[in-house]
């Protein structure tokens, strides 16, 4: 067996033995199950003994053999190992591609609005946007540095808080001149409401029924509406004119400091429980690339959070 296909042999039983399943490992290394498979046969015939039980147990769950078992923290050791270093190899610079994980409503509506201010400080780093809507494995995806919203906690990361973030109601200048004033909570409720569900998995994320009891009103069909899964998406709907939206700060400040936005009932204020921060492997910390574009997002996340 040549060593490549050695190594990428070893990650599928690796993660199969993790998760003791072709399928689970699959979605892991985004590759098929079949392939995660016929590379972990390529490596039982190299070695010439099985590594897991299958079918023994009556169900589809793979478990590892004995032999299996005794090797795999020595495997994993040496994944730990290659990876810290490849980072040392690459800590003698803040020249190369860094690879940055955000959602896609972020990078649109905060970062990508910025980001030419990182370049001009550091011209010789280019940076590679990785804007998966799930949160990726920084090993397995080559991610440098993240920015993830959330409680601030994600195991094997370092989590910085970057910005923390206000929820409230926004809409167009030409809806607000049709049918408002919109200046309480009862008149709100009344309108087309935009619904934000790129979060509705966590509970702790504000919705318009959160935000509307918050506010002193209660039987409102809060429920009813246009429903999104993109916060970048439910910003332009509301620019649009299509209701009144419930804006996250963060993703909506450039388009109310532009008026592309109206902020409604601004005595009232709800701070969310969740907050965006910037998140990074420990053993990678001292990266220059790395140290550089942190600091940045974090004055720049200073800056936002001052006006």
């Amino acid at each position: 067996m040549k060593s490549p296909v050695q190594m990428n042999a070893l990650r599928a039983f690796e993660a199969s033995a993790r998760h003791q399943s072709f399928s689970a490992a699959a979605k892991e290394l985004n590759v098929t199950p079949a392939a995660v498979g016929q590379l972990v046969r390529s490596l039982e015939g190299w070695l010439g003994t099985p590594l897991f039980h299958r079918g023994s147990s009556g169900t589809n769950r793979l478990v590892p053999t004995a032999i299996a078992e005794r090797a795999l923290p020595d495997i994993r050791a040496g994944f730990d190992r290659i990876v810290l270093g490849l980072e040392k190899l690459r800590e003698a610079s803040t020249s190369g591609v860094l690879t940055v994980a955000v959602s896609p409503a972020f990078a649109a509506k905060w970062l990508l609005p910025r980001i030419e201010s990182f370049q001009a400080v550091c011209p010789e780093t280019d940076v590679r946007l990785d804007t998966n809507l799930r949160p990726v494995d920084f090993v397995v995806h080559g991610i440098d540095i993240g920015v993830r919203y959330g409680k601030g906690a994600w195991p094997g990361l370092t989590a910085v808080k970057l910005m923390d973030e206000e929820i409230y109601p926004v809409c167009s200048p030409k809806l607000l001149s049709a049918h408002g004033p919109f200046g309480t909570a009862q008149a709100i409720g009344r309108q087309m409401l935009i619904h934000d569900l790129s979060m509705d998995k966590d509970s702790d994320f504000p919705s318009w029924k959160a935000w509307l009891e918050a506010a002193g009103l209660t039987g409102v069909p809060a429920e009813r509406g246009m429903k999104i899964n993109n916060s970048a998406a439910v910003l332009q709907a509301a620019i649009d004119g299509h209701g009144i939206a419930l804006a996250r700060s963060v993703m909506a400040q450039d388009d109310v400091r532009a008026g592309r936005l109206i902020r409604l009932v601004p005595s009232f204020r709800m701070t969310s429980p969740l907050a965006y921060y910037v998140v990074y492997r420990p053993e990678c910390g001292n990266l220059p690339r790395l140290v550089a574009f942190r600091d940045w997002l974090l004055d720049n996340g200073r800056q936002s959070s001052a006006t």
